[in-house]
């Protein structure tokens, strides 16, 4: 299960997940999060769901969370 909170703890980390939600590649999401305490949370959600069905996990955590 990923930790929204943690992956979405600031607003440069909400700009990026936002950027990947709209289209971006998962790549950059991950490079994004490269050298971060979340990186481990970014990389499981795009090596167990995929980057479809992480797109969809990605928006529906920035609407419940008001972003």
């Amino acid at each position: 299960m990923i930790d929204w909170s943690s992956v979405l703890s600031n607003k440069t980390k909400v700009r990026a997940v936002k950027r990947f939600a709209s289209g971006g590649a998962g790549g950059d999401l991950a490079k994004s999060f490269a050298s971060t305490e979340t990186s481990s949370e970014v990389r499981s959600l795009l090596r167990t769901h995929g980057v479809t069905y992480g797109r969809r996990l990605a928006r529906k955590a920035l609407k419940r969370r008001g972003y």
